[in-house]
Parts: C-alpha cells; structure tokens; sequence
C-alpha cells in the first residue's frame, strides 16, 4: 500500500485499514469508489492500455486552445474492468487523466458461455448471454461464441474484452466504429449490461 496515500472518503479509511479485502465487497455493499487509490489497493495486478490519442482543438476568446484526449481501458483480466477519458495539454498527463477515470469506472463483469455449440461446460470464456451497448451514434450487440472462435471484432475492442477476461466473442456493430471512443464505449456498456440480469447462478439454486 502506498505510503503517501491519506484517505478521504469512508470508503478509503476502510480499505485503508483492512476493513474491505476485496472490490467484490466493495460492490456487494454498493459503495462508489471515489478515490483510484482503492482499486491499486485491491486489484495490485491490474493492467492498463491505451486504445486512442486524438488531438483535440478548441477556438476561445484568448485563441485556439490545443489539447490531446486520451482513452484508457483498465482491467484484472479476471472479471473487472474500466474505461476513462483525459484531456491534457500533453499526452502524459492525459494519459495519467484517462487512468485515473478508467480506474474509478471500474466496474464487475460477469462472464461465461452461453453458447449451445460449446462443449467447455460452463467455464468463463465469454458471456453467458447475448447484451447490447450503446455510445453515441455506436451500437454494439455482443454474443456469446464457442471455445476457440476467439475475439470477432475490432481491434480496440479486442482490448477490452482481453483486459475483462473474456477470450471468445462475436460482435455485430451500427454506426462508426472507426469512432474509438464510441466504439469501445459501446462495448464497455454492453459488458456492464451483463450484471442486470439474474441468471440461475444466482438464485443459489
């Protein structure tokens, strides 16, 4: 744990203090996490990755403003994931940005396989149901695929689903994906779309 973090919020001290152990805690008592510093502490083995820098321009009364916008996906690559934007008058600090609000974005994915074809017996491989995101004018359907099949989609949001553990998709996209933000924000969406459906797993049958 890092020494020069103080806590700030209830949720901090209590991880701070070893009162929560783990993020599925965190969620299960519906907490939001407001500080990056209590997913580096929960989740030491996350991963981060960069998946779009655009320069962006803006015209002021003082003149034209430059800025670089930055998209960052984090994960565990074990069920969690999070996506964040920064924007910066240099690409280091909008990339420190974009970790920071990818971090507090976290947010838990459930997996499986819900693919009839599949013989894996239930591993989490891919998703256990169809699900369906939304960002700007990017609309993402994605289907659960077969042990094997793989990562059927586009490059961007192959990195999401890697860092989210999910290895084996098929994904049918409307609109612009060359859009990167929209796209791999639709996808981000689709994957939290999975947590709002009780499956039988839950009913603790």
């Amino acid at each position: 744990m890092a020494e020069t973090w103080v806590p700030k919020t209830k949720l901090g001290k209590m991880v701070y203090n070893g009162e929560i152990a783990s993020l599925d805690e965190v969620f299960k008592l519906n907490k939001v996490i407001k500080e990056p510093e209590i997913v580096d502490v929960l989740l030491p083995n996350l991963e981060s990755e960069v998946v779009d820098i655009n320069l962006v321009q803006k015209q002021t009364d003082a003149g034209e403003r430059t800025r670089f916008r930055v998209v960052v996906v984090v994960g565990n690559r074990k069920g969690y994931v999070g996506l964040g934007k920064g924007l910066a008058p240099e690409i280091p600090s909008a990339i420190q940005k974009a970790t920071k609000n990818a971090k507090l974005s976290i947010k838990p994915v459930l997996r499986g396989c819900g693919s009839w074809t599949c013989g894996c017996g239930g591993e989490q491989h891919s998703v256990p149901f169809m699900t369906q995101g939304t960002c700007g004018s990017v609309k993402v359907k994605v289907l659960p695929a077969p042990r094997g099949v793989g990562l059927v989609t586009g490059d961007k949001a192959k990195v999401v689903f890697r860092l989210a553990g999910i290895s084996d998709v098929w994904t049918k996209t409307k609109g612009n994906p060359r859009t990167t933000i929209n796209f791999v924000g639709a996808v981000y969406d689709a994957l939290m779309k999975t947590m709002r459906i009780v499956t039988k797993k839950d009913w603790g049958i």
